[in-house]
């Protein structure tokens, strides 16, 4: 008989789903066993947040720092712009469309407190990090450019070998055991009254973030057809094969094929094409970023909690550093933005776990924004660099910068 494999989607809808069906009936005790775990689990994840940013973060600014010179410098320019400028459309957007949307009576205090709600754990288990989120962001950036600027290779291979212990430690720890988490928070929520205000944020924020990353993806080909002085719904209607295998892959790496033939069949020179899109499905996430600052704005709304542009701003920025570090697996961008999420906007484990439900939500359509931008940023660098670079970068610089 086939065994039948359930994608990371799919489990957590089936965790949503069984957390509001079964909340209901559940025995008291073993509701409670739940959040004992969710007690566990929560604080493990938070003990793992510094060493994810740490693992992550050195070896992808120590790789950034070398390569192909100045078309490499472009092309990180180019994708961090467009990372930041999804951030802030993105903000002013949902500034302008959630007070209408999202009722603030809709607050997820029980949500935010467990003890204070229906379920409390029967004991807890203390796992202080080893340091706070934002002492690992700067020791992660200063050790990472010290990489990049010398000669010895010690150093980058052991924060290497440590990026793959994060990664595995993600891949085989944090996110099978996510839909677990999500189920008890859900279960909880739906003992303390909170479920129906939470899904039905949860459906109004899906829609908003599908119809902003359909805008966004106008507005990035636009721009690029404007320099390259072609019409940009062909450009994106050749890049949709990318897109629609993006939504089945939730990868872009995996999507990498596809996208360089429909950015070659966009006039994009194979040399600058072999170069440009496996570099940008890595340092080019728009569409992640968007999901990530829209989600963090409608469950702070929904929990009363205030934030100022600065505060938001802030977020935006390092949120486009820290993209670069997050790893190639489906949830993978959040899992990297959970730092940034703590320090920076004060969610607590319970807040992360319902961020990360959102995201996920929206992890096929997110994926493929970003891969879809990916063939619009080929575009322009195609036509600022093509004619200086397109015969100099080999594939097997390419190759080295993936």
């Amino acid at each position: 008989m086939k065994r039948i494999k359930i994608n990371l989607l799919g489990k957590v809808v089936i965790a949503i789903l069984a957390g509001i069906l079964l909340g209901s009936f559940f025995p008291l005790g073993l509701a409670r066993a739940f959040a004992t775990f969710n007690s566990v689990f929560g604080n493990f994840l938070s003990f793992s947040i510094p060493l994810i940013i740490v693992g992550l973060v050195i070896p992808a600014i120590g790789e950034l720092g070398r390569g192909a010179g100045r078309l490499l410098a472009l092309t990180a320019v180019i994708a961090y712009g467009s990372t930041i400028f999804s951030g802030f459309f993105t903000y002013f957007s949902c500034i302008s469309i959630f007070p209408h949307i999202l009722m603030p009576q809709g607050d997820l205090s029980a949500v935010e407190t467990p003890v204070n709600a229906a379920l409390a754990p029967y004991f807890e288990v203390a796992m202080p990090p080893l340091m706070d989120v934002m002492t690992a962001l700067l020791l992660a950036f200063t050790v990472g450019l010290g990489i990049s600027h010398i000669e010895g290779t010690a150093l980058k291979n052991a924060c290497n070998d440590f990026k793959e212990i994060v990664t595995k430690l993600i891949e085989s720890v944090l996110i099978p055991l996510l839909p677990i988490h999500i189920f008890g928070i859900f279960l909880n929520m739906t003992r303390s009254g909170q479920v129906v205000g939470v899904i039905s944020m949860f459906l109004k924020v899906i829609l908003v973030i599908f119809a902003l990353h359909v805008l966004l993806l106008l507005v990035q080909f636009s721009i690029a057809g404007l320099v390259a002085g072609k019409n940009p719904l062909k450009l994106l209607r050749m890049m949709l094969p990318a897109y629609a295998t993006a939504l089945g892959t939730q990868s872009s790496a995996a999507t990498i094929p596809v996208t360089l033939a429909q950015a070659e069949k966009n006039g994009v020179r194979p040399n600058i094409a072999v170069f440009v899109i496996p570099l940008c499905a890595t340092i080019h996430l728009a569409g992640s970023t968007m999901k990530i600052v829209a989600c963090a704005m409608a469950i702070m709304m929904m929990a009363g909690e205030p934030f100022t542009f600065s505060q938001m701003a802030g977020f935006i920025m390092m949120l486009g550093i820290t993209m670069v570090a997050a790893p190639g697996v489906p949830g993978g961008a959040i899992m990297a933005a959970l730092g940034l999420l703590q320090s920076m906007l004060g969610f607590n484990e319970t807040l992360q776990a319902l961020m990360i439900a959102l995201y996920i939500a929206m992890d096929s359509f997110g994926t493929a924004c970003n891969v879809t931008g990916d063939g619009a940023i080929a575009v322009v660098i195609d036509r600022i660099a093509g004619k200086r670079y397109g015969t100099v970068v080999s594939k097997q610089e390419a190759s080295a910068n993936k």
